[in-house]
């Protein structure tokens, strides 16, 4: 029961001062807006990262982040995976006809919006799947860890809830999977790959997922059809289709994960044999 409650104290901690500390720093006086959405995600970036080595000195090192761990599978991985988490969903939905490309948009100085979605990706990694997650889970175990997070993950999307259940599913799952990439691949680089490649290609490029109201797109993506198809106001994060893509992927994380398990216990038994 202690070790709960001091648990539930750190992630208070935690969360609310990088919630209060992030809302107290300046915003941006320019009136380009992808120069102020840069400095938008900058700031909240730059809280995360003091609080995770303010707290991570806090456990006098003893939280293993995995920030830069496994840097080769860690890109691997996730250049893969995220290219398969957004191709397949919309090749399909491409396919079924559900999504229309209408033209283009010209989008002044988007190389800055794209590096000010990346920061953005680093951000919620390192608060989700960052300090709070290995220090639960360090502290108690992987599926607690994993639950406290995805609910705070899917908390801070909560514009989801008012969309209905599909895009809360899509985003619980969502997050399910990049904790099982991290899992996997033992390295934070794979999430915010795929998480950024989601994101920056599926938002930036696309036009089918859904960022901040003043994030611009590249093409004119439109969808048609029934809402649980389509995914109607949440584009394609609010379709069943992607639900369904996340699920294979996590079963398939989830496989890969218990294999290099078994390989793990299979070599350090016979390198116990050997010893003896």
């Amino acid at each position: 029961m202690k070790k709960t409650a001091i648990t539930m104290i750190k992630f208070i901690g935690f969360f609310l001062g990088w919630a209060i500390f992030t809302s107290i720093l300046p915003l941006s006086s320019s009136e380009n807006p992808a120069i102020w959405r840069l400095w938008a995600e900058i700031m909240p970036l730059l809280a995360i990262i003091a609080f995770t080595f303010l707290f991570w000195l806090i456990e006098k090192k003893n939280i293993r982040l995995y920030l830069f761990d496994k840097p080769v599978k860690g890109v691997i991985v996730g250049v893969t995976a995220g290219i398969v988490w957004l191709a397949v969903p919309v090749l399909v939905m491409y396919i079924a006809g559900i999504i229309h490309f209408d033209g283009t948009n010209a989008v002044h100085l988007f190389s800055v919006w794209v590096l000010a979605a990346f920061l953005n990706v680093i951000m919620q990694e390192l608060l989700v799947r960052g300090y709070l997650y290995q220090m639960i889970k360090q502290k108690h175990n992987i599926a607690a860890a994993a639950i406290v997070t995805t609910a705070l993950f899917t908390g801070l999307h909560g514009g989801a809830f008012e969309a209905g259940a599909v895009p809360v599913l899509n985003v619980l799952t969502m997050s399910l999977l990049m904790t099982l990439v991290l899992e996997y691949s033992g390295s934070m680089i794979a999430p915010i790959i795929m998480h950024f490649l989601w994101n920056g290609i599926g938002a930036l490029v696309l036009g089918g997922v859904s960022l901040a109201d003043d994030y611009p797109n590249l093409l004119i993506m439109t969808f048609t059809g029934k809402e649980i198809l389509s995914g109607g106001d949440c584009k394609m994060e609010g379709s069943i289709i992607v639900l369904f893509v996340n699920i294979i992927l996590i079963v398939l994380f989830m496989f890969l994960k218990n294999k290099q398990r078994k390989e793990f216990v299979e070599v350090n038994n016979g390198y116990e044999r050997i010893i003896r």
